[in-house]
């Protein structure tokens, strides 16, 4: 059965917004057989425990036969053999879960993203005010703390104040991971909210309970940082998932608003892409985006066809010819026989391939979140044992055992731990940054250090992107000049090259541009062409091989000329590829362009293995296929047709001057003509792993010397603060060693 790839086709244009549950039926879409299947935007995902536990639940249903959630687009994927009402019960079962659903719908999806974000930005402000206001008023306390000259009396109000600051922050910024937490647990079930959530009311609990009794020590300074911080870490998250939605967004954003639809009696209809049927006769105008899968019915064009081939140079298109979404028609005007819309066309298959890779990607847990789901239950045990050992084994009162339960969780607080890698990336990513190259992704540095495989896309990638002239003395100035004088009148990549070389020329008067074929204008003794060889009359025994592209300049009583075209590679290309095989890196070139011009580039660079002609389901197959040999690889692509290879990567590199969608869907993008920052990120990556490892070490010998003599109460909630802190300076210093190797 074939899943749908998106609701947005079964969501009708007048129908507000639904909520609940039992609304989904109108959203279920029907197989083959007694197959169904839905799509739910799944509010509340956080990490991928949030992803296995809802896809554990739904596939322990005997009649669900695939329940897949991507965690980047929140969207989850379910389809079951029974009846349509089935629906109704797997989203009730997803809600019971402790997550909210509503049938899937992009107009959603982008709603939500935003209201979310500016929610959590507004939380992350109140959290840094009042955390930069508390550290203040702490500094104070410790200060008099030490020079012995505060007086009760003056400490007490100190911390009433910092109370006054720090409770209504806790309440409003905390909302995020209470809210999550109180879901889960009113459900029976855990998140990684909840361990948080029992942290900072903790914390702030005791604070207040030592401020009404007048205590010496409150940790209200640790509560709001530690949601300071946090909630850093969940918008940046947020953000950044965002920009993975949006590539699909952007993608979908190709087709066209309507489609002209030709009736029978000839009246034409501007209709919505997914109401068109198949069989229908569409009109696709010059400079229109076709947003149908067909077969030409009548007309030529040229077609920019990079979002499916990544092909540079524009295709020809004739009757009988089969076109796809995504394209743009440049020339000429076509009429077309559909043979596919909506979910079904080439364009939405690109979609979902990138979904699909995503979602793999999303299974990827950053390496301080798999030690810090183990360290925070391990903590919290550790505490209660402390408590519970003070209170009925040493018979402390409960006060006395509760504060060195707390002097235990401050000093494993684990923030030199949770700085371990964060530090050494926002390092990275400057000194990368520095060089040109935007780092994306929180884990991708970490995935880029275990690359073995680099496969580059040709055009735009190993070379400039765009087709020069080549001058091979098969034409002289003043034919360049009498031709750029007709290519003045198009817009065509090859013209627009000719016109480049030639330079300021007159355009020539009365062209005609034949759409797919050339240009003409007559002239005394017959009719100048410049345009293709068959349309020119070039025969095979005229003209040598060329792989690349080119245009033939004939007129009459003179010989014809041929103008031929190359895409320059990147000037540092073959020291790059070298570079990188030198390391012991596996090199491949896939394209989406044909054979015989990826050839020649692969030759140029010395690269055996490689492959032309590829769709982008191709590459990714390939990619897949490497990925399950136990091949690491990093794509390094620039057109639309790479965005699904770039996502199915275990990383992913693009050029500044690629598509928005590759740029979206790449996980680094760099700046310049040069392909040196490739080289860049994979050493900064090697590097950035030898000093997480040194992070962790630190910070876990912090503890392992600590945490003991907080156990046994030689350590009072102050020197554990002092401690904390020492630990994360020490960490934060030993990253920057990273900016000092940058020269």
């Amino acid at each position: 059965m074939t899943l749908a790839g998106d609701s947005t086709a079964l969501l009708p244009p007048s129908r507000p917004d639904r909520e609940a549950a039992p609304d989904v039926l109108a959203y279920v879409a029907a197989g083959t057989g007694r197959s169904h299947s839905l799509n739910l935007l799944v509010e509340g995902l956080h990490c991928g425990g949030c992803v296995a536990k809802i896809e554990k639940a739904l596939n322990a249903e005997p009649d669900v036969e695939t329940a897949r959630v991507n965690l980047s687009t929140r969207r989850l994927s379910v389809s079951w053999s029974g009846p349509a009402s089935r629906g109704t019960e797997l989203a009730a079962r997803v809600e019971g879960l402790g997550y909210k659903t509503v049938p899937f719908a992009p107009e959603r999806l982008e709603s939500g993203d935003a209201t979310a974000q500016k929610r959590l930005l507004r939380c992350l402000a109140v959290a840094g005010f009042a955390s930069a206001n508390v550290m203040l008023l702490s500094v104070s306390i410790w200060a008099g703390h030490v020079d012995a000259e505060m007086g009760p009396a003056t400490r007490g109000m100190l911390h009433w104040f910092s109370a006054l600051i720090a409770l209504p922050a806790i309440a409003y910024a905390g909302m995020p991971f209470f809210r999550s937490a109180f879901a889960a647990l009113v459900r029976g079930h855990t998140n990684m909210d909840v361990p948080i959530s029992l942290g900072i009311l903790l914390a702030a609990g005791i604070s207040l309970s030592e401020t009404i009794q007048g205590g010496p020590h409150t940790y209200f300074e640790s509560a709001v940082m530690l949601l300071f911080f946090l909630l850093v870490g969940r918008y940046l998250d947020s953000r950044a998932r965002g920009k993975a939605r949006a590539a699909a967004a952007r993608l979908l954003a190709l087709g066209a608003a309507t489609v002209t639809v030709l009736e029978a009696g000839g009246q034409r209809r501007a209709v919505p892409p997914e109401q068109v049927s198949q069989g229908a006769s569409v009109l696709i105008t010059p400079g229109g985006r076709i947003a149908v899968d067909g077969i030409v019915e009548s007309g030529s064009s040229d077609l920019d066809v990079s979002a499916i081939s990544g092909e540079s140079v524009p295709a020809p298109a004739a009757s009988g010819d089969r076109v796809f979404a995504g394209s743009m028609n440049l020339t000429g005007a076509l009429t077309l026989k559909v043979t596919a819309t909506g979910q079904d066309t080439l364009l939405s298959e690109i979609v979902r391939l990138m979904e699909a890779a995503e979602q793999r990607k999303d299974r990827y847990v950053a390496l301080a979140d798999r030690i810090s789901r183990a360290y925070a239950p391990v903590v919290h045990g550790l505490a209660l044992v402390t408590f519970l050992g003070w209170v009925f084994l040493a018979g402390a009162g409960w006060q006395d055992a509760l504060l060195i339960a707390v002097a235990v969780l401050i000093i494993t607080c684990p923030c030199a731990l949770g700085l371990a890698v964060p530090v050494v990336q926002v390092v990275a990513s400057g000194r990368l940054l520095r060089r040109g190259i935007l780092l994306k992704s929180a884990t991708a540095l970490e995935r880029l250090q275990d690359i073995d495989t680099v496969v580059f896309d040709k055009t735009g990638t190993l070379t400039l992107g765009h087709p020069e002239l080549i001058e091979d003395n098969g034409w002289t100035e003043a034919d360049l000049a009498t031709a750029a004088s007709l290519a003045a009148a198009s817009r065509h990549p090859l013209a627009r090259a000719l016109c480049r070389v030639a330079g300021s020329v007159s355009p020539a008067r009365e062209v005609t541009e034949h759409p797919g074929a050339g240009l003409a204008r007559v002239v005394p003794g017959g009719t100048e062409r410049l345009g293709n060889r068959h349309w020119c009359g070039i025969g095979n025994d005229q003209a040598t091989d060329h792989a690349g592209p080119e245009l033939w300049f004939v007129r009459p009583g003179t010989a014809p000329v041929r103008f031929r075209f190359a895409d320059a590679l990147r000037t540092d290309a073959a020291e790059v590829v070298a570079g990188l095989r030198a390391r012991g890196l596996a090199i491949r070139l896939l394209s989406g362009d044909r054979a015989a011009a990826v050839g020649p580039v692969a030759e140029a660079l010395g690269i055996e293995d490689w492959r032309g002609d590829l769709t982008p389901a191709d590459k990714v197959a390939l990619l897949q296929e490497a990925a399950r040999g136990g091949r690491r690889v990093v794509m390094v692509g620039d057109g639309l047709n790479d965005a699904p290879a770039l996502a199915a990567a275990t990383a992913s590199m693009s050029p500044a001057s690629a598509a928005d969608i590759a740029q979206t869907a790449a996980d680094l993008v760099f700046q310049g003509d040069r392909l040196g920052p490739v080289a860049e990120a994979l050493a900064v990556a090697d590097a950035t792993r030898r000093l997480v490892r040194q992070n962790f070490a630190l910070a876990l010998g912090y503890n392992l010397v600590t945490i003991p003599i907080a156990v046994l109460g030689f350590v009072t909630p102050l020197i554990a603060a002092a401690a904390m802190s020492a630990s994360s300076i020490l960490v934060v210093t030993n990253a920057l060693r990273l900016a000092r190797k940058d020269g």
